[in-house]
């Protein structure tokens, strides 16, 4: 199995050194060639602006969409929820709008608004999952296909739609492992069909 994780900007060596020690190849993309090669895709939490230009500009966009679009598993935890949400509130720029999910950007406040939570994840046994939230979206409003996977104070922070998953907080940097192993069995249920 091969993960690729987007590494354009943001927290993508964490991601891929958490894929290392599950014992997956973690793969960092960059070019659109390298996005046949792979079973799944992160993308990480930096900044969504950057990021999306960063896509255009490598010309990954299109190539992304119609992996996904076909049923490629994709993961975007903070920023790389924005980039997967069909809706942002207060703006008209999408970048890869796939999920039908609402997102209000630094929906926790600036930088000095991170904090930690630990928090009960449907389909994550083991207990509460240490949610990491910096400069941390949330979503709003979602579709009627998105299953809402976890919430704090009545605002979702987890969700999935098919083979799209979505996180407002950063498990890549926690020693939790549990949501990664959540996105491998995405990619395995898949490939197992």
């Amino acid at each position: 199995m091969k993960i690729g994780v987007l590494a354009m900007q943001g927290a993508f060596i964490e991601h891929i050194n958490a894929l290392k020690t599950l014992d997956i190849n973690g793969i960092p993309i960059r070019y659109k060639d390298e996005i046949e090669e792979i079973d799944g895709l992160i993308i990480p939490g930096g900044e969504s602006t950057s990021i999306g230009k960063l896509i255009k500009i490598y010309g990954l966009g299109e190539v992304i969409k119609e992996r996904i679009v076909k049923g490629l598993p994709v993961w975007g935890t903070c920023a790389g929820m924005i980039i997967l949400a069909k809706h942002i509130v207060n703006s008209d720029i999408t970048h890869i709008p796939l999920m039908d999910i609402e997102v209000v950007r630094n929906g926790y406040g600036r930088q000095l608004g991170s904090f930690s939570k630990d928090v009960e994840i449907k389909g994550i046994e083991g207990g509460a999952f240490p949610m990491v939230f910096i400069r941390a979206p949330y979503i709003e409003r979602v579709g009627e296909k998105v299953q809402v996977l976890a919430e704090i104070d009545e605002k979702i922070v987890a969700a999935r739609e098919n083979n799209i998953l979505a996180t407002s907080f950063h498990p890549e940097l926690t020693d939790d492992l549990r949501m990664h192993r959540y996105f491998i069995n995405m990619i395995n249920e898949r490939t197992n069909r």
